[in-house]
């Protein structure tokens, strides 16, 4: 597969005009009034997938003021303008390529080829042991020290204008995991108001563990606009997988109910986290068939009005409320602290390749890995 250099794929898109902003890692969401007047929200989203020709260029489009209020009225206006129609930036991300090179927190990056982590950087496949790059004290974290979120990867297609704008990035991860694995993601704006993401794999000549994942950091307030707790969510999954000090599954599936990691009924994220010192960081064993896309989230923001909710196709879902950020220069001079952002990673469940009673992560020789998701933006009153 021919490889584009990340600079090379830059240029390529700026100069035929692709809007990069309609992606993954700056999502800008219309409120109110131009749902009734319009009849659509907006939603922009800029690709950080520090994959493959994935590192992009970001771009700020936040409404302004006319400055001829008092500073009471001003107030008003503005968070009139939140239920009104103001857009907003609702992912958390930087300003330029060079901090997404040396990110540490994975910004909007697609992660794997074995998402979240494998306990003791090892495992066992078809009777021989596989050992993996501990990243994350003795653990391997997203693919080790150079996941997929390291890699530059080749932009094969893409469609900036009509009603379905759309961009394809595709990377061949080489043999070691082990063999050789080519990786499609794709993103594409659907009609009212979606963003559907979705992650190919086929494993070329030996079976292998796959877990990809999206680790966009969420904030529908803005990305600007403080913490997340207050943000209302659901989540569709009545058990998880309670974990150890160092965030390894134990292997026991628990229920949810009478838990801190109950949200099977919407209620905003702090309600329960006393208990929790750094927030939630955990994953839920989804209802549904994990084949089948199905709702599994929905978050709302009461304040600016934005609402999303998401359908994946995966078992798991990894729920971080970004309790580890501090002091991380993002946009516009932002400095993102601990909770300015969540993230939502629809997944196989951590660590399956050591437990064999969780579902499969292995994908056999010429078969196919296709994860589905699928982001829908809206207004509530």
């Amino acid at each position: 597969m021919a490889r584009v250099s990340l600079l090379l794929c830059l240029v390529i898109l700026v100069t035929l005009g692709v809007v990069v902003t309609s992606f993954a890692n700056n999502v800008e969401v219309q409120s109110e009034q131009v749902e009734s007047s319009k009849k659509v929200t907006k939603a922009h989203h800029i690709s950080k997938d520090k994959e493959k020709g994935g590192k992009k260029v970001n771009g700020d489009h936040n409404a302004r003021s006319d400055g001829k209020e008092n500073k009471k009225d001003e107030k008003k206006k503005h968070d009139v303008h939140k239920k009104e129609g103001k857009s907003g930036d609702i992912v958390l991300g930087y300003d330029s390529v060079e901090s997404y090179e040396t990110d540490k927190v994975y910004f909007g990056a697609t992660v794997g080829r074995v998402a979240n982590r494998i306990g003791k950087a090892h495992f066992k496949l078809n009777g021989k042991e596989y050992k993996t790059v501990a990243n994350d004290g003795k653990n391997t974290l997203h693919g080790g020290k150079k996941g997929f979120g390291d890699v530059v990867w080749a932009v094969t297609k893409h469609k900036y204008d009509g009603k379905k704008p759309h961009i394809v990035f595709t990377y061949t991860s080489p043999d070691g995991f082990p063999g050789e694995l080519i990786v499609t993601v794709r993103y594409k704006l659907v009609k009212d108001n979606k963003l559907s993401v979705v992650m190919e794999a086929k494993a070329k000549d030996k079976a292998t563990p796959v877990n990809l994942a999206h680790h966009t950091y969420w904030n529908l307030g803005g990305h600007n606009s403080g913490d997340i707790l207050s943000e209302e969510i659901q989540i569709l999954g009545s058990s998880y997988t309670p974990v150890d000090g160092e965030l390894i599954p134990t292997g026991k599936i628990s229920p949810v109910k009478r838990t801190p990691y109950d949200f099977l009924q919407p209620r905003p994220i702090k309600d329960n986290m006393k208990d929790l010192k750094t927030g939630y960081d955990i994953n839920y064993c989804l209802d549904g068939k994990a084949d089948k896309m199905r709702k599994i989230v929905e978050l709302v923001d009461k304040k600016s009005g934005r609402k999303m909710e998401l359908s994946a196709n995966q078992p798991g879902l990894q729920f971080y409320t970004g309790g580890m950020l501090k002091d991380i220069k993002g946009k516009n001079g932002t400095v993102y602290q601990a909770f300015a952002g969540l993230c939502l990673e629809t997944q196989s469940y951590p660590d399956s390749v050591n437990n064999p009673k969780f579902p499969s992560q292995i994908v056999e020789p010429g078969k196919n890995y296709k994860h589905n998701m699928l982001f829908k933006f809206s207004i509530v009153s």
